[in-house]
């Protein structure tokens, strides 16, 4: 289900130490459920601060990693702290309104300026993934990627708190 980029450049971390994620999920109409469906994979996996103080990217999805040590995602989320979890875990609804645990979705005028087309190939997207540069702290985006003009995974990309 769930795949990452295979590279995120370590110059994407901010002189503050904000961290970039990047996640695909095959895709879905229902972009709302296709978050929820991934926050729960993640915490389940138990690939988030504290479990992990620093998850790393990419993912290996093995089944050997860590378990979670809380009962519940939101506790999770109280365990980070200000901190936040550095990992999807901290965005909790898909919204038109850029903030705090939101992902908005990345219009398809700045899907051309970054990806020279509306509907980039995965390979498109996991070969240059500045885009991450410009997106803020604490802050998630998504969009689909395409494979013979048909739409095959969800993007969600965002920047970790701290």
């Amino acid at each position: 289900m769930l795949v990452l980029a295979d590279t995120i450049q370590p110059s994407l971390e901010s002189a503050m130490g904000a961290h970039p994620y990047c996640y695909f999920v095959e895709y879905q109409c229902d972009v709302q459920a296709a978050l929820d469906a991934l926050r729960e994979h993640e915490f389940r996996s138990g690939r988030y601060n504290p479990v992990q103080p620093f998850p790393s990217f990419p993912v290996e999805d093995r089944s050997d990693g860590p378990v979670p040590a809380y009962s519940s995602i939101e506790e999770a989320r109280k365990a980070a702290g200000a901190e936040g979890t550095r990992s999807i875990l901290d965005v909790d609804r898909v919204s038109e309104v850029p903030g705090f645990g939101s992902a908005v979705p990345l219009d398809g005028e700045t899907l051309i300026e970054v990806f020279g087309t509306a509907q980039p190939t995965r390979e498109v997207v996991e070969g240059d993934l500045s885009f991450l540069e410009e997106i803020g702290r604490g802050e998630c985006i998504y969009f689909c990627v395409f494979e013979h003009e048909e739409p095959t995974h969800l993007v969600f990309a965002g920047v970790s708190y701290d």
